[in-house]
């Protein structure tokens, strides 16, 4: 019988995550994927990054994991979105080039110490004594590991629909994983069902591009991961992208056919993304609107393949031309792929704890669409999670638990495990409570530490992090001690910005703080300012520019960081503390939640059976 300590199943971007970070961590990790080919696939859109989704690339990286250094590399255009709304809801998007980010992935995943790669169905979980024993293949062979990542994507259970027509199949025509359901069930675990879709994708060389809208990228592009120079990505030939839009031609042709779609059939019985709807269910839930904006992509720098975001559909093939050729500039297009809906099973995921292992079952982990989510960047980000608490627990060291205070990773989790996914669950920067201390830029300043704890971060990446640190805080004291006088060529300068003339001296702080100023328009004021990195100069100009309302939002977060790591013994007899509701106590031993922050949002544990938690535990 093989043997590994941690089996991976499923290679999509959360399985890639967590067999790399099973891996650096020194446990031997074996990833096991249907092809070896579909590899860090994207079935959906070639994209990372989005609004909120930037921010998990950036704080996955800060982690040390991998997706924003491949995203960097494969980066077909980069724009920030959000960016006249201020640096807390800024957000980097990339669109990417698809065969060459799985190529990368897949070169970063062979070339990883105590990490191999496995071609096979794994067909069964088995667990034994309430511990996880092994895994079986569809051939018969059983692998002894002491823990397992269920990564399993929308490969679980798969079935995809066109129209009328359903057959069993995971993404891009693909094998589904037929058997590891009946598993899954048989162990326990709570499954429910969902559906996401894609649009159609089209040959662009039978596209008219002068009847649409270009978008250009952005100049001089940040980059998602430490490990990519800024100069890397100025050196890179964008690609243009493009805007064309539905019109009452096109609305008129989904009308006539809705009953033929599989989503308003009754074929379709899982739950889709409400963030990221179907062509058809926008026309019905926005039945006033006259058009819909549609983006179109390319798929990669030679592919000629496009994609069409916002075009997504479940409606017979034939239909599918009828309506693509309304658009204008579409009108010879040729499909090169259908679109098609496709339904999956996936976990309720308040099965499962802060560190996305199965309640009741030790060394089970589960992360991505498995868990009820959707996007790569959700996928990734709990795989780095999943992957390297599998790790640790077989290492029996401590685990690696995220607070939602500290991170939008740390609120999907904790939004996933205490509240549950009745539809695909997707992270936006509307689900902080202190959207301003977590921002793109200091990403690495909020998890980095923690990272290094878990023993992920090496240590050329540690001793960078602390250079520039070091580089940040520097820079502030100096912008607070550098002043400036209240002369006539400052007074000039500042009438030219439309900003107020100096009475007495002012230091560099005090003038970015002004709403019309910036960094980079203060420098004929600041002529002696040292060369820094733009990464530091982001961030220090953030802090200085927005202190008061940062300094508000740290306090609160210290405040939510005392609950979270106040934890609650695993053993806690919740009946046997005096004080506690009877609902909060149901609640509390169904859930056994790992802190008090946990606990305190639970449905049914008010806030006082809270303060009842913290006298018990001595707080």
């Amino acid at each position: 019988m093989p043997k590994t300590h941690v089996a991976v199943i499923g290679a999509g971007h959360a399985g890639c995550e967590a067999a790399l970070a099973s891996a650096r961590l020194g446990c031997d990790t074996v990833l096991f994927t249907l092809s070896l080919d579909g590899i860090a696939n994207m079935p959906c859109n070639p994209s990372v990054g989005g609004t909120g989704k930037g921010h998990l690339v950036f704080e996955l990286d800060a982690l040390g994991g991998e997706m924003g250094r491949v995203a960097d590399m494969a980066t077909l255009q980069s724009r920030t979105l959000n960016e006249s709304r201020g640096s807390a809801v800024r957000s980097k998007r990339v669109q990417a080039d698809r065969a060459k980010y799985k190529e990368l992935m897949t070169s970063v995943l062979m070339h990883t110490e105590n990490l191999r790669l496995h071609q096979a169905e794994i067909v069964s979980v088995n667990i034994k004594d309430g511990r996880v024993d092994s895994v079986t293949t569809r051939l018969g062979v059983r692998w002894e590991c002491s823990a397992v990542v269920l990564a399993t994507g929308t490969y679980l259970g798969g079935v995809v629909h066109v129209g009328d027509i359903n057959y069993p199949a995971g993404p891009d025509g693909s094998l589904p994983a037929s058997f590891l359901t009946e598993s899954l069930r048989g162990v326990g675990l709570p499954l429910q069902r969902f559906k996401t879709g894609t649009p159609v994708r089209v040959d662009a060389a039978t596209v008219d591009f002068s009847r649409l809208e270009r978008q250009d990228g952005e100049s001089s592009p940040v980059p998602f991961s430490y490990y990519t120079s800024e100069d890397y990505l100025d050196g890179v030939e964008q690609v243009p992208c493009h805007i064309v839009y539905t019109n009452e031609d096109t609305h008129r042709v989904i009308r006539e056919n809705l009953h033929r779609s599989a989503m308003y059939s009754g074929n379709i019985h899982g739950r889709g993304p409400r963030y990221c709807p179907s062509i058809e269910d926008k026309l019905v839930r926005f039945a006033d609107k006259e058009r819909h904006q549609l983006f179109v992509e390319p798929m990669g720098r030679d592919s000629g393949e496009l994609y069409i975001g916002g075009f997504s559909t479940s409606l017979p093939a034939e239909v599918q031309y009828q309506m693509l050729r309304t658009l204008p500039g579409f009108e010879r297009a040729h499909i090169t792929r259908t679109a098609y809906a496709i339904e999956y099973d996936c976990l309720d995921p308040t099965c499962l704890s802060a560190t996305l292992a199965v309640r009741g079952i030790e060394g089970l982990y589960s992360a991505g669409q498995a868990n009820g989510t959707s996007g790569y960047e959700e996928a990734a980000a709990q795989g780095l999670v999943a992957g390297a608490n599998a790790a640790l627990f077989v290492k029996k060291e401590p685990p690696l638990i995220i607070g939602r205070s500290t991170s939008y990773i740390g609120i999907m989790i904790d939004d996933l495990i205490t509240k549950g996914a009745r539809e695909p669950y997707r992270i936006m920067t509307s689900r902080s409570e202190y959207r301003l201390y977590m921002r793109q830029d200091n990403a690495d300043a909020r998890l980095t530490e923690l990272g290094r704890a878990a023993g992920l971060i090496p240590d050329d990446r540690w001793q960078a992090y602390l250079r520039k640190m070091s580089d940040i805080d520097e820079e502030i004291r100096r912008l607070d001690r550098t002043f400036v006088p209240p002369d006539d060529e400052t007074n000039a300068f500042l009438a030219s910005h439309a900003s107020a003339p100096l009475r007495s001296g002012a230091s560099l702080s005090e003038l970015l703080r002004r709403p019309e100023l910036d960094y980079a328009s203060l420098a004929p004021l600041d002529r002696d300012r040292p060369s820094l990195s733009p990464a530091v100069i982001r961030t220090a100009e953030t802090a200085v520019k927005y202190e008061g309302y940062i300094k508000k939002q740290e306090a609160a977060v210290r405040r939510a960081h005392a609950h979270e790591t106040t934890l609650i013994p695993p053993d806690t007899d919740f009946s046997k503390i005096g004080g506690l509701s009877r609902e909060a106590v149901e609640k509390l031993d169904a859930r056994r939640p790992l802190s008090v922050g946990e606990a305190s949002r639970l449905d049914g544990v008010t806030p006082a059976d809270v303060s009842v938690l913290l006298i018990y535990l001595g707080r």
